[in-house]
């Protein structure tokens, strides 16, 4: 295997039994991490200088619904109700296999290119196995390592018929899944179950889907709502008295828990996924960062969507932070204490809810999101010397409180270059064909659902 030697301005590893600091080396070995630290003293097959960049791990976004990516904007202003209606109401019902192959092809090389090495499908337009089926081909040809989370459509227009809230996860895809392309965890697409879950289904539908999940040895996901609107309120409380809440489930948002609630998530060991942009600008609650980790949480991040809002981590991570130091800042003061002597939440804590805590949700931790000889090599390389960056004195602060999509340089994933000198290395020619691609998508799912973007008023 090829052997390549990365001479680093900065070298974050994240791993804690070898550091961060100034210089320092990464060794790579084919697909992985052979050695990291100050000065190796290995020979390698190909030197890359990188004395003028930040090296870090790669960035997890744990939930994103990359299938959409042909309506980017579209939602800006819209609020909850909006979002039900137009898209899973009308435009959802327009999309067909290639519809989401490109969306996803595209959705996930802009990851790449914005830094991010792993990405959390979660893909809820499925109305077939083909579907499915060329959703992973999207994930598979960016060379992106994702998580390909199955899940189901939700025509919220449904008038005739069983309502999508009483219809169990279709075990025929699962299966055709799970022992055919994606049988393997080790590989760089993997499977999990997106899954209605408690707040969105009927009580046997939450049953059925936990139990398939574990029969196939799947991490679920499900979205939760505000308990009144709940299917079954105190849903996830009922879960964990069944055995069926645990470190194999992932939550996402829950914006409108209470701190036992979150307490109960936290102890049973399950995971919580905030986003944080796309909460901020509709959800009624709180975004969950700041609570979460008061109760004991190490939450993860994701885009969600980006009809509402970009779809950059690293603006993700910057929001989620700032809310969580001003929410603990505040209640801090409300409960009449003090004031603060340092921060209270820390720059790396940040970075590692966008890295560590992400892959760990999805049990890929022992895998990726550390820059630690024997995983994945997953590396991301930013400029140094750009002028939003320059000077460097603290890595840490620079990813997480200066950095940008812009300053990524070079992104390795599985040990192969998908980004180098600022481009994707995905072919030119093709990135431009399916780029049309995309957009005639979009442009026909929306003539086909009458659909037409209202723009703000001048």
């Amino acid at each position: 295997m090829k052997r390549v030697l990365i001479k680093c301005g900065w070298l974050v590893t994240l791993d804690p039994k070898i550091g961060d600091f100034k210089g320092g080396e990464l060794l790579l070995n084919g697909n992985r991490i052979e050695a990291a630290g100050r000065s190796l003293n290995a020979t390698a097959d190909e030197t890359i200088d990188a004395t003028d960049k930040i090296v870090m791990p790669g960035l997890v976004n744990a939930h994103m619904h990359t299938w959409e990516t042909a309506l980017r904007g579209i939602g800006s202003e819209w609020l909850s109700a909006d979002y039900f209606k137009t898209v899973h109401g009308n435009l959802a019902t327009r999309y067909n296999a290639e519809d989401n192959y490109v969306a996803n092809l595209i959705g996930a090389l802009a990851q790449i290119d914005a830094g991010v090495t792993t990405l959390v499908d979660w893909c809820h337009s499925i109305t077939s196995l083909e579907m499915a089926e060329r959703a992973v081909d999207g994930l598979t040809d960016s060379g992106i390592r994702a998580v390909f989370a199955h899940g189901t459509a939700k025509p919220m227009s449904q008038t005739s018929g069983t309502p999508f809230t009483h219809i169990p996860h279709p075990r025929d895809r699962i299966e055709a899944l799970r022992k055919g392309r994606l049988a393997s965890n080790d590989g760089r697409v993997t499977l999990a179950m997106a899954i209605l879950g408690p707040d969105w289904s009927a009580w046997d539908v939450v049953e059925h889907d936990i139990r398939m999940a574990r029969e196939f040895g799947l991490v679920s996901s499900s979205h939760t709502r505000r308990n009144e609107d709940s299917m079954n309120p105190g849903g996830y409380a009922r879960m964990a008295k069944e055995g069926l809440l645990g470190p194999d489930h992932n939550l996402v948002h829950g914006t409108s828990y209470d701190s036992g609630t979150l307490r109960m998530i936290v102890d049973s060991g399950a995971s919580l996924t905030s986003t944080v942009l796309v909460e901020l600008h509709h959800h009624i609650g709180d975004t969950m960062v700041a609570a979460y980790r008061e109760a004991g949480g190490a939450p993860s991040l994701g885009i969600d969507v980006e009809l509402y809002c970009s779809g950059q981590m690293f603006r993700e991570m910057q929001a989620a932070l700032l809310f969580a130091r001003g929410k603990e800042i505040r209640n801090n003061v409300l409960r009449g204490n003090t004031h603060y002597k340092t921060i209270p939440v820390r720059s790396r804590e940040a970075l590692e809810w966008t890295t560590i805590n992400g892959a760990r949700a999805f049990k890929l931790d022992g895998k990726i999101a550390t820059l630690s000889p024997g995983k994945k090599a997953d590396v991301v390389m930013l400029r140094a010397d750009d002028v939003n960056m320059a000077p460097v004195h603290d890595p840490i602060y620079s990813i997480v409180e200066i950095a940008a999509a812009g300053n990524v340089d070079t992104v390795i994933i599985d040990g192969v270059i998908r980004k180098k000198d600022g481009k994707l290395t995905f072919p030119a020619d093709v990135l431009k064909k399916r780029l049309g691609e995309l957009a005639e998508s979009g442009a026909r799912i929306m003539r086909e659902g009458g659909y037409k973007v209202e723009t703000a008023p001048q």
